[in-house]
């Protein structure tokens, strides 16, 4: 089912609403050992600096973002921003599931929906987030996926679908067998979650995988094992969840979003 677009309501505060962003990342592709990868200007502005933008723009009342390699840097640009954010430390950076349980002790009495962002996708929308938390409610999922339908998968975690259409589980590229490889609907990394269902997930993570990470993925794995429902709703542009590990994908990004501004 493809998200359709939402008429935006007026903006408002959603006490219900939190966001952790995923920002710790040392972005080794990228060339540049000095330089936190979310600190990478697009446009004039540091990728991190647009996903809090946008967070905020959907109303959410608290906004997390986990900070790791060059942790300075972020912390003291957000902060000269004035931005309403609160900075966490991961260190070390032993995967996503690792990232967003820094956050836990944040929102450790809240009870609503937590969303999940990455500080490297500066090309998200208000309107998707807005349409993304809309549709988790709507369907009352204890958790929703944001996909994207991909020509070209290769790279990306495969959304596994249950008979009836619900997302059964997410299998990162190097776990994924031949089969699973094929299918071209791919995890962009955005999830809405129950704050209590997203946090006992995330108690069972272990690194038993390829990248001795912990998955966050895997936390959709444990809610559908206890027969919980999880929704997946592709994203209308796929484009907005482009991400920036290399150079060329930073200088794609810029152009799109010179394109955007124009």
């Amino acid at each position: 089912m493809k998200m359709d677009e939402w008429s935006m309501p007026p903006l408002r505060v959603d006490s219900s609403l939190a966001v952790i962003i995923m920002a710790a990342g040392k972005g080794t592709r990228m060339n540049n050992p000095g330089m936190a990868k979310v600190m990478y200007p697009v446009n004039g502005k540091p990728m991190v600096e647009y996903v809090v933008d946008v967070a905020l723009a959907s109303g959410a009342g608290r906004v997390v973002v986990v900070v790791g390699w060059q942790k300075d840097s972020v912390i003291i640009h957000l902060k000269e921003t004035g931005k309403n954010a609160v900075c966490v430390e991961q260190s070390p950076q032993l995967g996503t599931g690792h990232a967003v349980m820094q956050a836990e002790h944040e929102l450790r009495e809240f009870t609503g929906d937590v969303l999940v962002l990455s500080g490297d996708v500066p090309l998200l929308r208000r309107e998707t987030v807005v349409s993304l938390v809309r549709y988790h409610r709507e369907t009352r999922a204890v958790a929703t996926v944001l996909t994207a339908m991909l020509d070209d998968p290769t790279g990306y975690g495969r959304i596994l679908r249950a008979p009836d259409g619900r997302v059964e589980a997410i299998v990162e590229q190097k776990d994924a067998a031949p089969d699973q490889r094929e299918v071209r609907e791919i995890n962009s990394g955005i999830y809405v979650f129950e704050a209590g269902s997203l946090f006992e997930g995330l108690r069972q993570l272990s690194p038993d995988n390829a990248q001795h990470e912990y998955y966050l993925t895997d936390v959709i794995g444990y809610l559908r094992t206890r027969g919980l429902p999880v929704s997946g709703v592709p994203a209308v542009n796929p484009r907005e969840i482009l991400g920036v590990n290399t150079p060329a994908q930073l200088e794609e990004i810029q152009e799109l979003m010179v394109r955007r501004s124009s």
